[in-house]
């Protein structure tokens, strides 16, 4: 508990961020910490309750929604994708990596369920952004902090299915666009929007009463600001409490668009901790809660994701620890970040749930050092 408490105080007296809220569970035993404050203005003090802009790690709950469908006999692993989403019937992939966007093959194969939920679909960010096939991505994948910038999730998957792939499907773990596809992918196959579906099947049973794609005024005065880092080391407010999450975006993101509390997050895990079963409710099978927990990707597509992984793996929706190369890497642990300024992860070996929520974003795909810091003194507790 000290050595959390000295962490998120030291970042938030030193002024990287306004605050913080670190939670670290081991079963029932629960340690929190709240620092600082919802804003830079210091108009309320940071609570345990406090709402935040969750952003990535959004993608481990829609993944386990589309296993939700798979369970449900709407969808299956190994079916293309195609039947719920024919805009992506006939994907053309760019000859290779470097080529320019207009030199093209078709894909080989079908891009399947599992594709997706293994980001291994074709469409994604790898290391070298510049690459033409990535740039042109970059006009429909856009930021994800800024879901209210998107258009419908028709005319974004319209948009999508012109851009050439960038690799065949299966061949390699790409960043980002999949995730957004599963939210899609689970409206479409259960005829429902994805908000409702979550709110119904994984929201209400777990208690997450919290997590939305919006912020009701009643709950604004819990819900901090949002800040990107400048050049000069200040911060500059990106949302504020009734901003963009005053309401629900047209584009219902699997890859980001959530709001929710450390204790909400921590319900999720738990889920996952106790094999898919929570509060005497049964969410996922323990296979269904294994396959996403389980790395997915070879070593050769784990190292030409060193830019997000750092050679480790990927399972469904969220990072699988291979190789212990840090303190925190323990093999099995699961989880991921979120741009925003958000980790959360599972140890299912030790039953260990960290979670770390600011309201920073990050300036690239590597873990800041609040977050590093975090991941240590959570190991050591």
């Amino acid at each position: 508990m000290n050595a959390l408490h000295d962490t998120l105080h030291r970042y938030v007296d030193d002024g990287r961020v306004p605050g913080a809220v670190g939670l670290v569970a081991h079963g029932d035993d629960v340690q929190v910490v709240a620092a600082g404050s919802v804003d830079t203005d210091g108009t309320a003090p940071m609570t345990r309750d406090s709402l935040f802009r969750i952003a990535s790690i959004t993608k481990p709950i829609a993944a386990a929604a589309v296993l939700m469908l798979v369970e449900d006999g709407r969808l299956a692993l190994e079916a293309p994708v195609e039947q719920w989403l024919p805009e992506l019937a006939k994907p053309s992939v760019v000859r290779t990596p470097d080529a320019p966007v207009e030199d093209v093959v078709p894909a080989a194969r079908p891009i399947t369920v599992e594709d997706l939920l293994s980001s291994r679909t074709g469409w994604g960010f790898p290391a070298d952004f510049s690459l033409p096939a990535v740039q042109l991505l970059f006009t429909v994948q856009k930021d994800g902090r800024a879901l209210q910038d998107w258009p419908d999730p028709d005319t974004w998957l319209a948009l999508l299915a012109r851009v050439p792939m960038l690799h065949q499907p299966g061949d390699a773990w790409l960043y980002g666009t999949s995730s957004d596809l599963q939210g899609i992918l689970v409206a479409r196959a259960s005829g429902r929007t994805f908000p409702d579906f979550l709110a119904e099947r994984i929201f209400e049973p777990l208690g997450m009463k919290d997590t939305a794609f919006e912020v009701p005024e009643a709950k604004r005065h819990r819900f901090t600001s949002s800040y990107s880092p400048s050049p000069d080391g200040t911060l500059q407010l990106t949302d504020a409490p009734d901003g963009q999450w005053s309401r629900v975006p047209r584009f219902h993101s699997g890859g980001g668009g959530l709001v929710s509390t450390a204790d909400d997050w921590l319900a999720f895990a738990r889920m996952l901790l106790n094999g898919g079963e929570a509060g005497g409710h049964r969410l996922l099978t323990p296979t269904s809660v294994s396959r996403m927990t389980t790395n997915h990707l070879t070593a050769e597509q784990r190292a030409d994701a060193t830019l997000f992984l750092e050679g480790q793996g990927w399972g469904y929706g969220g990072q699988v620890d291979v190789t212990p190369a840090d303190p925190w890497n323990v093999p099995g642990r699961y989880g991921w970040v979120g741009g925003t300024g958000t980790t959360a992860h599972v140890v299912p070996y030790t039953g260990t749930v960290s979670i770390l929520l600011t309201q920073v974003a990050m300036e690239n795909p590597t873990p800041t050092p609040l977050m590093r810091d975090f991941w240590r003194s959570a190991a050591r507790s």
